[in-house]
């Protein structure tokens, strides 16, 4: 959904406030903190879209356990940012998301801080053929590279894993080792599946729980059905988000702006990434 159609279909507060309730109600309100159905919705003007429990006695709103919980920026704003954020296939900084809301730069990421937390998935483990890789993000390297160091040691480490034609997984790590290379593919990848990765030694502790194939990048970058061409992709799309957006990660914050961009990627082929992403903002999808 583009940004004309979320001004049209959600002219003012109440229109969002109303949608929020039907994805996440569906017709029968219930109350956040006992469950309870037996709720009533305030009359005051001034307690726009809030509701009574009566049976814990709380007072609470459609926002509540959502990202939108405890924000005093109009919900409209929230909308635009959730779909300007998601058309952004590079990501958008913190500083022209507000340009384009009329916000502060604070105030424009921490909403897109909170989208962002909304995009973690912990879902199924990949299957298939699984492409497993690490790279590194951040500044430039600083100083020269000591003779036989595969990696620069100065940039925050993340390691992920793609299943072919489906979904990926990544996260930042404190280092690349063997034992978190190892810890983080159990996690993520079904031991059913074949993982293909290149020759760097931290994989080979993968052979002992996983059928393993391995491409050797100073020969050759192909060899059949043995290659790690689509993990690289994806980390080329990080890579392009930091140049042309945000510059510079944090290492405090990289595991968001990771799983941003690993949720782009998972959700690349659906037809309603706006409303898909509403209902899991709302805990429900």
């Amino acid at each position: 959904m583009n940004l004309i159609a979320i001004v049209q279909q959600f002219p003012t507060q109440e229109a969002c406030i109303e949608h929020l309730e039907r994805i996440k109600w569906n017709g029968t309100p219930v109350c956040p903190y006992c469950d309870s159905e037996k709720v009533a919705r305030k009359k005051e003007r001034n307690h726009v879209g809030r509701w009574n429990c009566r049976n814990c006695l709380s007072s609470f709103k459609v926002t509540s356990g959502t990202i939108f919980q405890g924000t005093k920026i109009p919900l409209q704003k929230w909308f635009a940012a959730i779909a300007i954020l998601l058309n952004a296939k590079k990501s958008v900084s913190s500083c022209q998301l507000a340009r384009d809301l009329e916000l502060t730069q604070q105030t424009a990421w921490y909403m897109a801080m909170r989208i962002r937390k909304a995009m973690t998935d912990d879902g199924a483990l990949l299957r298939g053929i699984v492409e497993a890789d690490e790279t590194y993000i951040g500044g430039k390297p600083r100083g020269p590279r000591l003779p036989g160091q595969r990696r620069e040691s100065k940039k925050t480490p993340v390691i992920g894993a793609v299943e072919r034609g489906g979904k990926v997984r990544a996260e930042p790590a404190p280092r690349v080792t063997t034992k978190l290379i190892n810890y983080f593919l159990r996690r993520n990848v079904d031991p059913r599946s074949m993982l293909v990765t290149d020759y760097f030694s931290g994989y080979n502790e993968a052979r002992d729980w996983i059928y393993h194939e391995r491409i050797n990048h100073s020969i050759e970058y192909v060899d059949g059905h043995v290659h790690t061409n689509t993990i690289e992709g994806f980390w080329a799309l990080v890579k392009r988000a930091i140049s042309g957006q945000h510059h510079h990660y944090t290492v405090e914050h990289a595991g968001m702006y990771i799983d941003e961009a690993s949720y782009k990627y998972n959700t690349r082929k659906s037809e309603t990434p706006w409303n898909d992403f509403m209902l899991r903002a709302c805990g429900v999808g």
